[in-house]
């Protein structure tokens, strides 16, 4: 077996640890580095750590995480064998009460953590790389890309074979209506179904 994917993303995580290359270190927990299968051909990219994944040092493990694998479950995507990460990795955040709401990453703070994630795609090589939300899509597609107009579209990209992005599963539970909430989690589920159909034999 060719552990060097591993070893490259061990002293790649390790190495985040110490990263201070944009203020948000100061008041995270900690380095939320990516997590999954080292040779996955599905990487999945959000787009911060939330206040669960900032404790406990893993991405999507809060409510968005359950939601997500709520959506690959139905898309028929096995989280098991992917990667998933984010754009940005340390929680951004402001207080509210005792609660640390959820702050929007700006694009200095997405650049100085694009090295990171473009380490993660180069050592684990995927075939296909979905971008959750805005913020993923900006660090890969470009400033100018719309998830609301392109979501669920393939884009040409040198990170791997199929590229799309679509909704970042946290803007799914910020929607109050009942019904609403539930058309937006199946757009998301077609969306990742893409993954299934993708890794489908030619």
């Amino acid at each position: 077996m060719d552990t060097s994917t591993v070893v490259s993303l061990n002293a790649l995580r390790q190495a985040a640890k110490s990263c201070r290359d944009c203020p948000l270190w100061a008041n995270a927990t900690q380095t939320v580095f990516g997590t999954g299968n080292s040779h996955a051909r599905v990487m999945l990219v959000g787009e911060q750590p939330g206040d669960k994944e900032d404790i406990e040092g893993l991405p999507f493990v809060g409510p968005a995480g359950k939601l997500l694998d709520r959506a690959l479950e139905e898309a028929g995507v096995d989280r098991d064998e992917i990667y998933i990460t984010n754009a940005v990795k340390h929680f951004k955040w402001e207080p509210r009460g005792k609660r640390r709401l959820h702050k929007t990453p700006v694009q200095r703070e997405i650049d100085a953590c694009n090295h990171w994630l473009r380490s993660e795609i180069d050592a684990v090589k995927p075939r296909i790389i979905t971008c959750l939300g805005a913020t993923a899509a900006r660090a890969l597609l470009g400033r100018d890309f719309k998830v609301s107009i392109q979501r669920g579209q393939y884009v040409t990209s040198p990170f791997a074979e199929f590229v799309f992005a679509t909704l970042h599963p946290s803007a799914i539970l910020r929607i109050r209506d009942a019904a609403a909430q539930a058309d937006a989690f199946n757009g998301l589920v077609r969306d990742l179904s893409l993954i299934a159909r993708a890794l489908e034999p030619k």
